[in-house]
């Protein structure tokens, strides 16, 4: 009995997490109280401070897990470097760009961050650095630490680019942001070919 309570409470509190990771990247932080997210969750108010002592617990908790689930996606995808384009070009789509809940958390969350708990930003922080070790030890296997700068620029870009994107209310100049967007980050991380120039210069 004991087993499955704790089973239980597991299971309630990993659904409260991703509940809270939807509502989050729609609503963001400020605008994300505790009984939103305990309804998203299924549960009662009073249920909340069975799992957490606060609202930044929550939220330091759910920012490192979305970002431990983008994470664990890029691994599954970047394994060399087409796998790395792979996941560039989709961060950069208007799929990504049009499923607010379900995608990047640094696109959603980014501005809100900057104001949390040192907590919060500290797992910000970790996340952050696990996703661009990982790219830059896949484009340089070597010498991991040569490909860092251009790894950070190419993240800075492409959160920056989806931000965009998602803002403007142009359909056609939101795609062209996200198409130059891509450009730019494959050219930064080498990824660029030279049959996809000339597609570009075919579209101008």
């Amino acid at each position: 009995m004991g087993r499955y309570g704790s089973d239980h409470k597991e299971s309630t509190r990993r659904s409260i997490i991703e509940a809270s990771g939807r509502r989050l990247k729609l609503d963001g932080i400020d605008g994300s109280g505790v009984a939103t997210l305990m309804k998203d969750a299924g549960l009662t108010n009073g249920a909340f401070y069975a799992h957490f002592a606060s609202k930044d617990e929550l939220v330091t908790t759910t920012i490192a897990d979305q970002l431990e689930l983008q994470r664990a996606k890029l691994q599954a995808i970047a394994v060399d470097r087409t796998g790395v384009e792979t996941f560039v070009r989709f961060y950069l789509s208007p799929a990504q760009r049009d499923d607010r809940a379900g995608g990047c958390p640094s696109a959603a969350l980014l501005d809100e961050v900057a104001r949390c708990s040192e907590a919060a930003r500290s797992a910000y922080t970790a996340g952050l650095i696990a996703m661009v070790d990982h790219i830059a030890a896949v484009l340089a296997p070597e010498n991991p630490s040569s490909a860092q700068r251009r790894t950070w620029s190419t993240v800075v870009l492409m959160i920056g680019t989806l931000q965009m994107a998602r803002a403007l209310d142009d359909p056609d100049l939101s795609n062209a942001v996200l198409e130059h967007g891509l450009d730019s980050a494959l050219h930064l991380l080498g990824l660029d070919h030279s049959s996809g120039a000339a597609n570009r210069e075919s579209r101008n």
